[in-house]
């Protein structure tokens, strides 16, 4: 069966992100591709964003799929799902006819959709101030998918109430991210500060008498945690290592923003209680 391909085109800036969700709802349409990121039914599924990269010439070259692992990851995922309907994000109708080229789809008809048919002027004013004054991008997916993709970046969740023809209702979430090529600039995280936020952590469970090594990796990915500590007491002893392991992942999702892929803890001494 072919896909129908509709193409959502519109100046940089001007809140194509912040629609797509919208105009997949209204149109049917169950897959997006937008700035490298293949996202099927709320989940990315394959690509990466070109929001992640350091300059905007990388960006554009990331989201024109201009690197062919990147682009051979993409197709293979196109293949595997057969969507029924595809929703591709583009700045100008010859971006969006290179992505199709470039993933082997040029042939399909396009329904095109313009930022301006779908927004008013002011609202595409007020996307441009925010992308150019605040450094925000939009991206069409869940909190919980942008993060695996956006470990250390400020992300925060957006969600609102669409309501389609007919009065059905839908609830729409998207998430809101800093790119490292904001004119805000980049932020980093060092090791130290990272290892000292395990260790307060850590200390929050009463029965933790002492940390005595904190391992932070850090990936793309995330961050995973290798600690040892010394409990007080033998008793009930996974609870308390079940407990430290919420405590360090709770801490540094909210205070870093990093994804924490794993927490592992290990108890190599127990100091008894006297």
């Amino acid at each position: 069966m072919a896909i129908a391909i509709y193409a959502l085109i519109g100046s940089s800036g001007t809140g194509k992100s912040h629609r797509a969700s919208l105009v997949a709802v209204d149109k049917g349409i169950d897959t997006i591709i937008d700035d490298g990121l293949l996202i099927h039914r709320g989940r990315i599924v394959a690509g990466r964003s070109a929001k992640r990269e350091a300059t905007r010439v990388a960006a554009v070259k990331r989201a024109i799929f201009e690197d062919p692992i990147h682009r051979d990851e993409v197709v293979q995922a196109i293949e595997t799902l057969n969507p029924e309907a595809l929703l591709v994000l583009g700045t100008s109708k010859h971006m969006v006819s290179r992505i199709l080229d470039t993933l082997g789809l040029s042939d399909a008809a396009v329904d095109w959709v313009r930022i301006e048919d779908i927004s008013t002027p002011e609202e595409r004013r007020t996307a441009r101030y925010v992308r150019q004054a605040e450094g925000k991008h939009v991206i069409p997916a869940p909190t919980v998918e942008v993060q695996k993709s956006f470990s250390g970046y400020l992300v925060d969740p957006l969600r609102f109430i669409f309501r389609r023809k007919g009065g059905h209702q839908v609830e729409v979430e998207k998430s809101i991210v800093r790119p490292t090529y904001s004119s805000l600039g980049r932020f980093y995280i060092s090791d130290t500060v990272l290892s000292g936020i395990v260790v307060h952590a850590a200390y929050q469970v009463p029965e933790i008498a002492r940390v005595s090594r904190v391992v932070v990796q850090s990936s793309p990915d995330g961050v995973v945690v290798q600690m040892d500590v010394t409990p007080q007491t033998a008793r009930h002893l996974f609870s308390i290592l079940r407990q430290v392991q919420d405590q360090v992942r709770r801490h540094l999702e909210h205070m870093t923003s990093l994804n924490v892929l794993a927490v592992r803890v290990d108890a190599r001494r127990i100091r008894l209680e006297e």
